[in-house]
């Protein structure tokens, strides 16, 4: 087990999953596996959201998720900065005690 796993979580907005999907698609290395979800948010922020998200009281995201070393992700990170700005994105990493597959 990799005791420098983490799991880096993604914010962004819908317009940016095509191009932020295939970024992560083409790293050298491969990433082993992510995951993407439609996801809503709440909260601050919200003089960004179009006319139905405020009416509708949430706005529309996207959620990237993934598990990899923390010195991966300092490095995606980075480079997801300079190479494709997203306004709004968001991120965190969170410390990944155990990751497998059971079967």
């Amino acid at each position: 087990m990799d005791q420098h796993l983490c799991k880096l979580t993604l914010i962004y907005p819908p317009v940016s999953e095509d191009s932020l999907v295939e970024y992560m698609l083409d790293q050298d290395p491969p990433l082993s596996g992510f995951t993407t979800m439609k996801a809503e948010g709440h909260g601050l922020g919200f003089d960004r959201a179009s006319a139905r998200e405020k009416v509708h009281g949430r706005t529309d995201r996207r959620l990237f998720i993934a598990i990899i070393s923390v010195e991966r992700s300092r490095q995606l990170l980075e480079s997801l900065k300079a190479d494709m700005p997203i306004a709004g994105l968001m991120y965190w990493t969170e410390p990944v005690l155990s990751a497998g597959r059971l079967l």
